[in-house]
């Protein structure tokens, strides 16, 4: 079973710094963009490294129970453990586009915005979430942030009050015909003749790490390539006491490994124990 500290020791020990060209080099991909997931991917599964594409599948097929696509929310899930959402920006500040997919604390299997693959690939009810946050230009990775969505999204209930408020102010509009969709909503025949529809999405942006933990981490515009780890201590805790000692036994000075203290999302003014990790080349 993979984790977010395996993950990190994986990419420590191969660090990539020009995806594009290390990607297309396999065969893989072209882009920035997919080339940043396959990292992602990779990182998890140990395969940065790997080769052979036959055994890299094997690989993935025992790492991940599932592998999802820019529409359905998440990208991936770890086999009995946590699942994966990346996010590529080509700013260090600029912010997470989640479009229709509030942010998320927790990943749940009854929302509607998951897939019934997704619901149906192992058993679950809720699972820890990781965004992936790739800073890159058009060849590079600048900097990669996995961080808890705990860490820096409030509960649901923030996110899900604004949904309902909106969707029950457009059920009250007198004289038109409200579909339910899994946006937030359609509203048909708004014209007297019949022939105008009102789709309703919700566009969700959040700020993304670089900005919203700019208090605990300070960019570094020195470095090729900057890592950072970010999991409430209680998380860090519950990992395989292996991987924890690996971690501190890795023999790297660009390797830190921090005990901080975090903003609660639900209550900024309660201060959350945290583990940041962070390695920079």
């Amino acid at each position: 079973m993979s984790n977010i500290i395996k993950a990190f020791i994986n990419i420590v020990n191969n660090p990539v710094v020009e995806l594009v060209d290390y990607y297309s080099g396999r065969n893989r991909m072209n882009n920035a963009g997919k080339a940043l997931e396959t990292f992602v991917q990779d990182a998890f599964a140990g395969t940065i490294d790997e080769g052979d594409e036959n055994r890299r599948l094997k690989k993935l097929e025992e790492i991940y129970s599932y592998e999802g696509n820019q529409n359905n929310p998440p990208d991936l899930m770890l086999k009995s453990s946590d699942a994966i959402e990346v996010k590529k920006l080509q700013s260090k500040k600029s912010a997470i586009a989640l479009n229709s997919s509030y942010p998320k604390a927790k990943l749940y299997a009854d929302s509607p915005m998951i897939t019934k693959a997704c619901k149906e690939c192992e058993a679950w009810d809720v699972k820890d979430i990781i965004y992936a946050v790739g800073y890159t230009d058009d060849n590079s990775l600048k900097s990669l942030w996995l961080v808890y969505g705990d860490c820096f999204c409030a509960d649901k209930e923030t996110y899900e009050r604004i949904k309902n408020t909106i969707s029950s102010g457009v059920h009250s509009i007198p004289d038109v015909e409200f579909t339910q969709t899994k946006e937030r909503g359609k509203v048909k025949k708004v014209d007297p003749l019949g022939i105008t529809d009102l789709r309703i999405r919700g566009m969700w942006h959040i700020d993304n790490p670089n900005k919203t933990f700019d208090y605990v981490y300070e960019y570094d515009e020195s470095k090729d390539l900057q890592l950072i780890c970010l999991l409430k201590k209680e998380k860090y805790n519950t990992l395989p006491f292996e991987d924890k000692e690996a971690l501190e036994n890795l023999n790297n000075n660009s390797v830190e490994v921090k005990d901080i203290k975090i903003k609660n999302p639900n209550n900024p003014v309660n201060l959350i124990e945290a583990k940041l990790l962070v390695f920079k080349v």
